[in-house]
């Protein structure tokens, strides 16, 4: 008995095994005897003569008097053999759309639907080499077809999410699109009549399709649409990888707005919600939050907090700890070599890719501010050949650094050097002192005064020095 037989066999524990029957019941037994062992023997012919094999299954179809067990697991059994072995999908199209007119009475709900997700989930995988999309799609229309005329609308959603996920992995943008209105559709006729937390969780499921191929079209307006109504679902009870999948298209989509600290926070949940459901992702995850948490240059270390500790010395985030180590330690030279040796980890994933050259520019940034320091003029071939770039670049990047203010001096474009106006930044801040040493100084004068107008209810000139008493009898 393989899993196929064990899966029909579990649902048995109430059987009557008692041994009072009848001759009718002996005829029946003897009639059932004789197709199980039809159907074992056919079984047992699928790896040496698979054409033998189909003939004997259908023989066990075709003698059928009204559907029953056996016929369902012979049909079942010609579609696997017709799929995987034989690769004939249209064939075994043919014989799941006959197995699905068994699942009304011939076998139980939960047995019909572990069937019908298992065969749909060797259609879809791949597991018999590249499918034609029609093919594909056809299965799954039968399975809907059925599915509705036994108005099983809970295993129809679900089916229509794997078929979801299918188009999303194919990058069938088009179909996925469709596919996703139908079952917003059907998800909002139903929220009425339904459990609010079920529905909630369906509509979950959803938004997390929609975000993901969103995200991969780069329709950011979008993307930030359905984020934000999949944060304002409240009556759900989502598995933990749908919100690690919402919230990591989020971490995205904030690091394209550059806002560093909230994608920070998003791949910071994605993670712990990846790692609830033990998903692999949470390692690619892991490597967005370092990323992110070194744009915003931050000084905290990421795996110091008790949920990424643990995968501080994972092999594929060993490099992402040696950056930030190098990150913090403002040492340019040894973040370059992390970078050039460990590829496969770091460069070779295009969305880290694309931010390498930003996290380069903000550390050769810090590294120029605190070479400049000692010095009051310096070459630009000096300093290129310091953080290991062209000169252009390295222009590039002390132009920003004086209109924002972080360096005082010029760029001497004739001669090719900085020169650094120490003096002149020495004046500021002496001019800057004298400025609040007078804003103080002005303060206390104007409480003191004040202070004495309070005491002087009758004439204001009373309290006045007496070098100034001939002013008293003016008159204004």
């Amino acid at each position: 008995m393989d899993d196929d037989d064990a899966d029909y066999m579990q649902g048995s524990d109430d059987e009557d095994y008692g041994f009072d029957y009848s001759d009718n019941d002996e005829a029946d037994d003897s009639g059932s005897a004789d197709v199980e062992n039809m159907y074992y023997t056919a079984k047992s012919k699928k790896e040496d003569d698979p054409e033998q094999a189909l003939r004997e299954f259908k023989a066990i179809v075709d003698q059928e008097t009204e559907k029953g067990d056996w016929g369902f697991k012979a049909l079942k059994q010609s579609t696997k053999l017709l799929f995987l072995q034989l690769h004939r999908p249209t064939d075994a199209l043919r014989t799941y759309t006959q197995l699905l007119t068994y699942t009304k009475s011939a076998v139980t709900r939960n047995y019909s639907e572990k069937t019908i997700n298992g065969i749909l989930d060797y259609v879809g995988g791949g597991k018999s080499g590249p499918i034609e999309v029609d093919v594909l799609e056809r299965f799954y229309q039968a399975t809907n077809e059925a599915l509705k005329e036994a108005k099983n609308e809970r295993l129809s959603v679900k089916t229509n999410l794997k078929l979801a996920k299918l188009w999303l992995d194919r990058k069938e943008y088009g179909r996925l699109s469709k596919l996703i209105q139908e079952l917003h559709t059907t998800t909002k006729a139903a929220m009425d009549n339904e459990d609010q937390s079920q529905r909630g969780t369906q509509l979950l499921e959803i938004y997390a399709l929609e975000i993901q191929m969103h995200n991969e079209m780069r329709n950011v307006k979008k993307l930030k649409e359905i984020y934000n109504a999949a944060n304002s679902v409240r009556s759900a009870i989502p598995h933990p990888r749908i919100m690690g999948v919402i919230k990591e298209c989020g971490g995205k989509m904030w690091m394209g707005e550059r806002r560093w600290n909230r994608a920070s926070e998003d791949f910071f949940e994605s993670f712990r919600n990846y790692d609830e459901a033990g998903s692999q992702q949470r390692i690619q995850v892991l490597k967005y939050l370092v990323l992110a948490n070194m744009l915003t240059g931050s000084e905290v270390n990421p795996f110091d907090s008790q949920e990424t500790k643990p995968y501080k010395n994972d092999p594929q985030i060993k490099a992402m700890t040696d950056l930030v180590d190098a990150y913090q330690r403002r040492e340019v030279h040894s973040a370059e070599k992390i970078l050039n040796d460990n590829r496969s980890t770091i460069m070779d994933d295009a969305f880290i890719r694309s931010y390498i050259g930003e996290l380069l520019k903000s550390l050769r940034t810090q590294y120029l501010i605190d070479l400049i320091k000692p010095y009051t003029r310096l070459e630009l071939s000096f300093l290129a050949k310091q953080l290991n770039v062209e000169i252009a670049d390295v222009e590039e990047l002390l132009i920003g650094l004086i209109l924002e203010g972080k360096v005082d001096g010029r760029i001497d474009q004739v001669g090719m050097r900085l020169e650094l106006d120490r003096t002149q930044a020495l004046e500021k801040k002496r001019y800057a002192a004298l400025q609040s040493w007078t804003e103080a100084l002005e303060g206390v004068h104007a409480a003191a005064v004040a202070k004495v107008a309070g005491r002087s209810s009758v004439d204001p000139f009373m309290m006045v020095p007496e070098r100034y008493t001939e002013f008293r009898d003016v008159t204004f």
